[in-house]
């Protein structure tokens, strides 16, 4: 043998004995502290494809923000529940079907059920931005802005205008964007450049920049949406800071607008929405805002008429901070209490085992279960993973309503009979329950159910209904991409 041919079995030799190494230990600590199914994904693309599944694991496999971040959580969450056990605006959790998930968010989020809430939905984009706009105008202490996607844009320019009035007369403002969600928007860099010199506190959120010693796993997002002005009023939903076509020319020429809605909050759940913005702006300068907020704000003013009263809102947070998966917990706590009725509308709807079992169950036991997507993608692999889904829900009697292109439905929220609803930023998928932070309201009213419903008839009128005979023809080469991207969902 000579010495290359003996250098090319050595080295033959070393890699075989790494492979199976990398095996044996993947087998031993992949699985651990992860659901089966995201365990096998991982380890499934590992055994297959060493090299590239071991760097896909280093660089995504830790859903953690780090041990002092989350340590933080845990401390901020003990805190504020020591704060608000003798709060007078919070409310003992009801007999009925919220008793449990009340319960529950408690535990989790440490946020109170409050009473004497005022809530207004507001289904239309431009609609919205001029409301929030009009109560950023009258801010007269704080105005705290939180939204995943922001650009200064010809949309969201009076906005942004209003933020800076507000700083011309003395009104303290922040503002906060996700830096990756928010980088790639065309004008990205003229919006910096603007907020410069506009007297507006700014920062982006959770922040890879390696060269300054930011480094974390970059698909672990702030995907919030949440507007305080003066601690009176609040707004929290689906939609971004941005024009609907999110100021791209193939958008535009496509006719590809996003659909969103949000909810206009008076009362003193508002304050809860600002401590969420607190222990953000924390994190990510290091300043203290609690004492900024006061107390709780009794509702003022007339009644506008399409506001519901007397609204029971609980405020629930959810992220990688927290370990428990506080929205994926409250979903099914919900769901499984589900007595007549089930309305879902997620874009990206890529459910885990558990969520997926409560949903079919739902349908199964007799309750009416609905469920809006999209017909088309604007996301290819979270599209052809839900669709995988398709059949699993159609079997179970679950109703899957298709939204048109080129529209996105990128509403987020579901009710539950005739008096619950959640509605915030949160997707049902592994992104929203794991990586991303999210914020999401439980609203106990047969009021709000009923605007929401009218939301929904809108949307039904809108869409085509997927049966089981039109996705049963659907190719076989579709329903294995389907299915390749749905194994692809649970590499968390």
């Amino acid at each position: 043998m000579d010495e290359g041919t003996w250098i090319a079995s050595l080295v033959s030799a070393a890699l075989a004995v790494a492979h199976v190494a990398v095996c044996v230990v993947a087998l031993g600590v992949i699985p651990g502290g992860r659901k089966p199914s995201t365990g096998l994904a991982w380890l499934f693309l590992i055994l297959a494809l060493p090299a590239f599944g071991l760097l896909a694991f280093l660089l995504f496999g830790s859903t953690s923000v780090g041990r002092k971040r989350r340590a933080w959580q845990r401390q901020v969450n003990e805190r504020i529940s020591a704060e608000l056990r003798s709060d007078p605006a919070a409310l003992t959790a009801p007999a009925g079907p919220t008793l449990g998930a009340v319960r529950l968010n408690e535990h989790l989020g440490s946020l109170p059920l409050t009473g004497d809430n005022r809530v207004e939905v507001f289904p239309e984009y431009a609609e919205t931005i001029a409301a929030m706009t009009a109560d950023v105008r009258r801010a007269r202490s704080f105005v705290h802005v939180e939204f995943y996607i922001s650009a200064w844009d010809e949309a969201t320019g009076d906005f942004f205008d209003a933020l800076v009035e507000a700083v011309g007369r003395g009104v303290e403002v922040r503002f906060l964007f996700d830096h990756l969600g928010s980088r790639g928007i065309p004008g990205h860099r003229d919006m910096l450049s603007r907020l410069e010199g506009s007297g507006i506190r700014w920062a982006a959120m959770l922040p890879v920049r390696p060269l300054r010693g930011e480094l974390r796993r970059p698909d672990l997002r702030n995907h919030r949406k949440i507007l305080v002005v003066d601690g009176v009023v609040a707004f929290a939903g689906s939609q971004n800071l941005i024009e609907p076509g999110y100021d791209k020319p193939k958008n535009h020429k496509a006719g590809r607008e996003w659909v969103d809605l949000m909810v206009r909050v008076e009362g003193p759940a508002v304050r809860d929405l600002a401590i969420v913005f607190a222990t953000d702006w924390y994190a990510e300068t290091a300043e203290n805002i609690r004492d900024l907020l006061g107390p709780r704000a009794p509702l003022e003013g007339q009644r506008t008429g399409r506001a519901a009263e007397d609204v029971s809102c609980q405020i629930v947070p959810s992220g990688p901070g927290f370990v428990t998966e506080n929205n994926l917990r409250l979903f099914n706590t919900l769901i499984y209490g589900a007595q007549s009725r089930i309305c879902l509308v997620s874009p990206y709807f890529v459910p885990d085992e558990s969520l997926l079992y409560a949903v079919t169950t739902a349908a199964q036991r007799g309750v009416e279960v609905e469920l809006f997507v999209n017909e088309g993608a604007d996301q290819f692999m979270v599209f052809h993973a839900q669709r995988s889904y398709y059949s699993d829900l159609l079997d179970a009697g679950v109703r899957i309503r298709l939204y048109p292109v080129p529209y996105v439905l990128h509403t987020k929220f579901f009710t539950v009979d005739d008096t619950i609803a959640v509605i915030g930023s949160s997707n049902m998928d592994y992104r929203s329950f794991a990586l991303n932070y999210e914020v999401v309201l439980l609203l106990e009213s047969d009021r709000v159910v009923r605007d929401l419903q009218g939301v929904l008839d809108d949307y039904r009128k809108r869409s085509s209904e997927l049966t089981a005979e039109r996705w049963s023809r659907r190719g076989r080469g579709a329903a294995y991409i389907d299915n390749v991207m749905r194994l692809t969902a649970a590499l968390q």
